[in-house]
């Protein structure tokens, strides 16, 4: 697959010019060893990791990296949450430096592309895992005053996934890669809903392109248990390319929807109540099993004859009561500005009706989502052991709140008692 190509851009037949301005990719085996090139302009570079990622690919990076004055930010913990402490931290060895030196995956490139971004410093990013699919997103999911929020951010200079050290990942991360690969399933889906509901805009290339990442994804399951390199490279490969179509759209909204609310949900519940919850990627592909599950009771219900409104008071109240004040009061601030809860999206549904049940009968059902999961060694019996049946509906309902993105968590909502 060339990436390379990719990034020059499309000019499509949606009528965008489609780009994104990372300028290199270089995905395979002794890939690390470009870091000489890709550096040669720079002196002064700040490399951050935690201690499981420093551990995969720190000596790597150093011995490709002779001469420059190379400084370190390592973090210790066991969960490194990407936060206002985290930014602080990374930015108290800032000064003097010229390129930032990601090695790492999901929260530890989330960390250096916010830096990067505010501080005007390049970065980049050295992957130790296929586990995520936002090394070529503009956006950083941070967690700000308790809250998930993806801030615009800078794209790196260049992404380098070495297959050496990938394919050595732990195996909850590769599992986690996939999930995050399968839930496109469920975010595509969300978006052609979305364009019929609420004109959003929408590109079949962008969509075309993603959905053939899942495709060849799914074929390589079984090999991806086996640690399979070429298998590895697809994935790495497919997750990138999924970054660029989030670029192309200048949004995630082709690779994030309803599924990933709900990750979301798991995350800061988790956070604010010191409760567990599985890794982002894994939370994503359990997620998409549910918003099947949506889909279907959905395609059961009649032309809606009216829109589902509780009393706005009690359900804001009980908001609070699940998030937390401050991120319960973010919501309902996020949600007033988003004219979600106000929109009447009854017109629409009823015009449209045919073409909004057509759009969620053309996903996988939720029996073929969980043979799709089970062959790479995700039990869904899991999912509902840790969460509960409570947990999981209150983020079927709540969890929408945390975005101001339309989804099947919206046309659920709109229509709960009808």
């Amino acid at each position: 697959m060339n990436l390379n190509e990719l990034l020059n851009g499309v000019n499509c037949r949606c009528g965008k010019h489609h780009a994104c301005p990372i300028e290199n990719v270089f995905i395979g085996k002794g890939a690390v060893s470009h870091l000489s090139d890709l550096c040669a302009e720079y002196d002064k570079i700040l490399l951050v990791a935690d201690k499981n990622t420093y551990a995969a690919a720190g000596a790597s990076v150093v011995k490709a990296l002779p001469g420059k004055q190379l400084s370190l930010v390592t973090f210790h913990g066991d969960t490194l949450v990407p936060n206002e402490k985290a930014i602080h931290e990374v930015c108290e060895h800032i000064n003097g430096v010229s390129l930032i030196l990601a090695i790492g995956s999901g929260v530890i490139q989330d960390l250096c592309k916010y830096v990067s971004h505010f501080q005007k410093i390049p970065y980049i990013v050295v992957a130790t895992a296929p586990s995520m699919d936002g090394y070529a997103s503009d956006g950083a999911a941070m967690i700000l005053k308790g809250m998930k929020e993806t801030v615009p951010a800078t794209l790196p200079k260049a992404i380098v996934g070495d297959t050496d050290i990938l394919v050595n990942a732990p195996m909850d991360m590769i599992q986690a890669g996939y999930g995050d690969i399968i839930g496109k399933y469920s975010a595509l889906n969300d978006w052609r809903l979305a364009h019929i509901v609420t004109g959003e805009y929408f590109c079949d290339y962008i969509y075309d392109t993603t959905y053939e990442m899942i495709e060849r994804v799914k074929g390589v399951a079984s090999r991806l248990l086996e640690r399979d390199t070429d298998s590895v490279q697809i994935l790495m490969e497919s997750l990138i390319c999924v970054g660029i179509m989030m670029s192309f759209a200048t949004s995630s909204r082709p690779a994030s929807g309803s599924e990933h609310h709900l990750s979301h949900f798991f995350e800061i519940v988790g956070l604010a109540k010191n409760e567990p919850y599985l890794s982002h990627g894994t939370d994503v592909a359990y997620s998409t099993y549910v918003t099947s599950k949506i889909r279907e009771a959905l395609l059961k219900s009649d032309k809606p004859q009216m829109l589902h409104r509780p009393d706005r008071d009690v359900y804001t109240e009980k908001m609070k009561s699940i998030y937390g004040k401050e991120v319960g009061e973010g919501c309902i601030a996020l949600q007033s500005k988003s004219g979600l809860y106000d929109s009447d999206r009854l017109t629409a549904y009823r015009e449209s009706w045919d073409k909004i049940r057509s759009v969620l009968a053309d996903m996988p059902s939720a029996e073929e989502i969980e043979e799709i999961l089970s062959a790479i060694g995700l039990d869904i019996h899991k999912f509902y052991d840790l969460y509960g049946h409570k947990k999981i509906n209150d983020a079927i309902l709540y969890a929408k709140d945390l975005k101001n993105r339309y989804t099947v968590l919206w046309l659920n909502y709109d229509l709960l008692e009808n």
